[in-house]
């Protein structure tokens, strides 16, 4: 099986980073987060990757390109005036990855039906190149085969941004406590799986798939949700990525589930 990445956005809401390079290669512990979310899968024996690149996808062309190097002690040898490439040893992660340019400006459903192709008519799975969490796919996986959906979301609990309030019927505070997960509601933490009947809701690239695609689904009763109870963050701007990169310098990150 194969997991599909969306990385070809602009990244606007963290420009600070994402004008020198697309935001999936934003780095969090000397690492690009799209590192982190195919370590997710890698954990779980998903090892076949299909990267919808777009906004600078020479970044992520190039960093799979050189990735080899990067993961190995290797000696650079230029006695007697030439170059001599020595490996010792390397590191790198037994993976499969296919970037393919899904164009600069198409929107994220279009970009799936993009990669038709790459995909081979096999259900896979899908999510977005800059959230983590600490999901279980084989649950998920399981959840998606017993309520029969073209397409299961894995819906992840959002945390509220400011102190709780419990009020009484009578409008007096009942209690007085900080924020916690439980609190919000559930929102698309991506981390989806999808049969490959969901290209039939596909048209042009200025599909949405959101508003066009899981709408649709979610309207014709073909919309799954698996309720994942863990971790689950985005990166949507700098302090989101400040947030995760402090959790990983304390090596406190949930969504680190390999050794």
């Amino acid at each position: 099986m194969k997991a599909v990445i969306l990385a070809g956005g602009f990244g606007t809401r963290i420009s600070e980073e994402s004008h020198l390079r697309p935001k999936p290669m934003i780095e969090i512990g000397g690492k690009p987060i799209l590192w982190h979310v195919m370590k997710i899968y890698s954990a779980q024996g998903i090892n076949d990757f299909v990267i919808c690149a777009g906004y600078k996808q020479h970044a992520i062309k190039e960093y799979f390109e050189d990735y080899f190097l990067h993961q190995s002690d290797v000696t650079f040898d230029y006695r007697d005036g030439r170059k001599e490439v020595l490996v010792h040893g390397t590191h790198v992660e037994p993976w499969r990855v296919t970037v393919a340019d899904t164009g600069y400006s198409t929107m994220t459903g279009g970009r799936v039906g993009r990669i038709r192709p790459y995909v081979d008519g096999e259900r896979f799975l899908l999510t977005y190149g800059d959230g983590v969490a600490d999901v279980n796919l084989g649950a998920l996986l399981r959840h998606h085969d017993a309520c029969g959906a073209t397409v299961t979301i894995t819906g992840a609990s959002v945390s509220q941004s400011k102190g709780v309030l419990d009020v009484t019927p009578q409008g007096m505070v009942e209690s007085f406590r900080e924020k916690e997960d439980s609190d919000g509601s559930l929102i698309n933490g991506g981390f989806m799986v999808c049969n490959p009947e969901v290209f039939d809701y596909i048209e042009g690239d200025d599909c949405v798939l959101e508003v066009d695609v899981l709408a649709s689904l979610a309207a014709a009763g073909r919309l799954g949700c698996y309720r994942h109870p863990g971790f689950w963050r985005c990166m949507d701007t700098q302090r989101e990525r400040e947030q995760l990169e402090k959790l990983w310098g304390y090596d406190s990150a949930p969504w680190k589930i390999w050794e």
